[in-house]
């Protein structure tokens, strides 16, 4: 694929570029909690911008049902990366509406401006392919040029990712760039041993990666609240905890497999427990209790990983060359539950390992939590489209930007 410095080079001064961006930042209410994403796409824009480019960002965020939701409105992120940038970015209210259409006509050569929320356009997500490229030729009737750098959507087949490339000269962003060479660095010539970390809440979303890295990895440590599928898979009593029923045989499946192939699989040896899910906006006392994985109550609900499963843990990823990490090991956003997740950050921290920080609520809690990005080898934007890379599946947005 074409690179944005092959753009640079040909000269943007003039140009009309439209980004697709990952702005899908986190808010509560119209404050941002979590700006990774919109710094991660700064580079790209800055440097566009420089050369004289004429930049049209473009994002989704959230999932409005293809039609305006101020809840959903892109407009707190537009004002953030104004701030980033250091010149305010014009706001169209709509998409590719007059409003669109006029901010884009009113740029002046380094100038930015962001559209609305693509997503309030039915025609952004449809499966339907005429629907989809519909809405691609009006889109691109606002540019002259693309760059992809939305990592974190280039694994759906929609309209501003996959069809809108097809209809103009296009490139890849420097974020896009980055996170396809570090994932490259977990598939191909991987440095060995290969420790994977994976939590969050549901296994059924881990599935195909934990089928892909049995045939790659050396250890794959499990936490969050998928663990306790894979605890019940082993006979034990997980009290009200997350449970997929339905998973157990996929699990037990896995387990026997990672024996058969020589894969450690770790597994909690306690687990933080409570009697309900804690309230996360008055952070008030759970009053949680530590028990041996094996031994639940039957009343009580996991929600962490207990210190011995930290030592454990941490013991397993100090020897190793690389590690990838997708998912918190409990509800980090509660301080009662936060040290399983805080534990294995530490423990990359403290390693000489290459690691990756796989997106999502894992790239959130590092930053929430206070550790320094630059303590880790990358921090994702894309936890989907991580997680889908390392399946080997081939991710839409990557095909289109192939020439």
């Amino acid at each position: 694929m074409k690179t944005i410095d092959e753009l640079l080079a040909e000269g943007v001064a003039g140009k009309r570029v439209f980004v697709r961006a990952d702005l899908n930042v986190p808010l509560d209410g119209t404050t941002i909690t979590d700006d990774g994403r919109i710094r991660a796409v700064v580079p790209t824009i800055a440097k566009l911008a420089e050369a004289g480019a004429r930049v049209v960002v473009a994002s989704h965020l959230g999932r409005p049902k293809g039609a305006p939701a101020p809840a959903f409105s892109l407009a707190p992120a537009a004002a953030r990366l104004g701030e980033l940038l250091g010149a305010e970015a014009a706001f169209a209210t709509d998409t590719v509406g007059e409003s669109a259409r006029a901010a884009v006509a009113g740029l002046a050569d380094g100038q930015v401006a962001v559209i609305e929320n693509l997503r309030f356009n039915a025609g952004e997500t449809s499966k339907d392919d005429a629907e989809r490229g519909a809405f691609a030729d009006q889109l691109a009737e606002l540019a002259d040029l693309y760059v992809g750098d939305g990592f974190g959507a280039v694994h759906r087949k929609h309209a501003s990712v996959f069809d809108l490339p097809a209809r103009l000269p296009h490139y890849a962003g420097y974020l896009i760039a980055t996170e396809v060479g570090v994932l490259k660095k977990l598939t191909t010539d991987v440095k060995r041993p290969y420790a994977v970390v994976l939590g969050g809440a549901k296994v059924s979303d881990k599935l195909g990666v934990i089928d892909h890295l049995l045939e790659r990895a050396d250890r794959i440590l499990i936490g969050g609240g998928m663990a306790y599928t894979f605890l019940k898979a082993q006979g034990h009593e997980v009290g009200s905890s997350l449970l997929q029923e339905d998973q157990i045989p996929a699990v037990q499946e896995y387990l026997r497999r990672a024996e058969e192939k020589g894969v450690e699989f770790v597994l909690p040896v306690d687990v933080v427990v409570a009697p309900s899910f804690p309230d996360l906006k008055t952070k008030a006392p759970a009053h949680p209790t530590t028990v041996a994985a094996d031994a639940m109550p039957a009343g009580e609900m996991g929600l962490d990983n207990g210190p011995e499963t930290n030592k454990l843990y941490a013991s397993k990823l100090a020897d190793a060359a690389t590690v990838f990490w997708n998912g918190p090991m409990g509800v980090f956003e509660h301080p009662d539950f936060a040290d399983g997740t805080r534990a294995v950050a530490q423990a990359l921290v403290d390693s000489s390992a290459f690691s990756v920080v796989g997106g999502g609520d894992s790239a959130a809690a590092v930053r929430i939590l206070g550790f320094d990005e630059n303590a880790f080898g990358h921090i994702s934007t894309g936890g989907g489209a991580s997680l889908e890379y390392l399946e080997g599946k081939t991710l839409p947005g990557l095909a289109a930007l192939e020439d």
